[in-house]
C-alpha cells in the first residue's frame, strides 16, 4: 500500500544520527607464525657472527693391536654471520583529529600506534622469510638481515638451473624452473635432513597458499595426517606422518609462493639490537609525528637443521 500523505519518514528528516559502530574491522591478519616460532635472542652489535660444526658420519672403525695411530685432520668450525636491519614505521596526527570524539577508540595515538606495531611485526616475518643476502651498513646503504632462504645450503630441491645460497660468501640462491609440488619432493628433502641429523620430530613445514592445497592432497584419505595443536600458534596446524619423522604444517603468509620450507625452530632465533619502540619526531605545527622502529636480524644456527623444495609452479 502507499504511505499515507504528508507523514514524515527517514529519507525526508534531517534530524537522524549517522550509525556509525564503535568497532573499527581490520580484514588483515596479524598472523606471525615463523617469528612465534623460532628463538628470540639479544645481540650486542650489528655483525652478530656464530659457529657451526657437525660430527663425522659413522663409518668402519677398527685398528689392530698395538696400532700406532695416525693423527687424522681437524676439520675446522665454521664461521656464519648477520647484519641487523632496521625496520620502522611512521605516521602523524593532528591536534584536532586527538581531540574530537571518534568511533573506535578515545586516541587516534593510540590506535595509530597499536596498528603500525602490528605491521611492524609483519614486516619482520616477510623479511625472515626471505631469499637475501646480508648487506653492511654504509653511507647511502641500509643494512639488510639475511633471509631464511639466503642459508639454505643443503637438504634441498630445485628446479632446472637453480642453485643454492652460500651464506658463507653471502650469495643469494639462484631461482630455477618452476615446476609441481609433489610428494616425492617433499620425501627427497625429508630424507636428506634425515641424513644429515635435523630433527624431523621437532620441524614444521612452512606452506605458502597456493602450496597448501597442493600440500593437502598428499596421501588424502590415508591414515597419515594427525590433528594437532600448538597455543602459540594462530594458522592452521597439522601434523605430516613420513619415513623420517612427524612434522608440523603450518601456513606462511608472507613467503613467496614458488617456495617451502622445512624448520627446526631450536636452530633458529630472532636476534634483537633494538626491540620495538616508539620514539616522538620533531612536532611541525600542531601534528604529532611518531616513529616506531626496532633493529632485528635472523640467527640461522645451522643450516643442515633445515629444508627447502624451491621453485614451485
Amino acid at each position: 500500500m502507499p504511505q499515507v500523505a504528508n507523514t514524515h519518514a527517514t529519507f525526508n528528516s534531517n534530524r537522524n544520527r549517522e550509525q556509525l559502530f564503535n568497532q573499527i574491522w581490520n580484514v588483515s591478519v596479524n598472523e606471525t607464525p615463523f617469528v612465534k616460532l623460532i628463538g628470540k635472542e639479544s645481540v650486542e652489535g650489528i655483525n652478530p657472527t656464530w659457529l657451526t660444526d657437525e660430527y663425522a658420519p659413522g663409518t668402519a672403525n677398527k685398528v689392530e693391536q698395538g696400532n700406532q695411530s695416525t693423527i687424522n685432520a681437524v676439520s675446522p668450525a665454521v664461521r656464519l654471520n648477520n647484519y641487523t636491519q632496521i625496520s620502522e614505521k611512521t605516521f602523524g596526527v593532528t591536534g584536532t583529529q586527538e581531540k574530537v570524539e571518534k568511533a573506535g577508540g578515545k586516541s587516534e595515538y593510540s590506535y595509530q600506534l597499536a596498528k603500525k606495531m602490528v605491521e611492524l611485526k609483519k614486516d619482520v616475518e616477510f623479511g625472515c622469510l626471505q631469499n637475501t643476502t646480508a648487506i653492511a651498513p654504509a653511507p647511502g646503504v641500509a643494512p639488510q638481515a639475511r633471509g631464511l632462504f639466503g642459508f639454505m645450503n643443503a637438504n634441498t630441491s630445485r628446479g632446472t638451473g637453480g642453485v643454492d645460497a652460500n651464506p658463507t660468501t653471502n650469495t643469494a640462491a639462484v631461482d630455477g624452473t618452476a615446476r609441481a609440488f609433489t610428494e616425492t619432493m617433499l620425501k627427497t628433502v625429508l630424507q636428506a635432513m634425515f641424513d644429515n641429523g635435523a630433527d624431523l620430530d621437532n620441524s614444521y613445514i612452512l606452506l605458502p597458499s597456493s602450496q597448501r592445497t597442493v600440500f593437502d592432497t598428499f596421501l588424502a584419505g590415508q591414515t597419515r595426517f594427525d590433528k594437532a595443536e600448538d597455543k602459540t600458534l594462530t594458522a592452521t596446524l597439522e601434523v605430516y606422518i613420513g619415513p623420517f619423522g612427524r612434522v608440523k604444517a603450518v601456513n606462511a603468509r608472507h613467503m613467496r609462493q614458488r617456495e617451502v620450507a622445512i624448520i627446526n625452530p631450536e636452530f633458529l632465533a630472532l636476534g634483537t639490537l633494538r626491540g620495538m619502540k616508539d620514539t616522538p619526531l620533531a612536532k611541525i605545527g600542531d601534528t604529532q609525528n611518531v616513529m616506531v622502529n626496532t633493529e632485528w636480524t635472523l640467527i640461522n644456527k645451522n643450516p643442515k637443521a633445515h629444508g627447502a623444495i624451491c621453485d614451485l609452479t
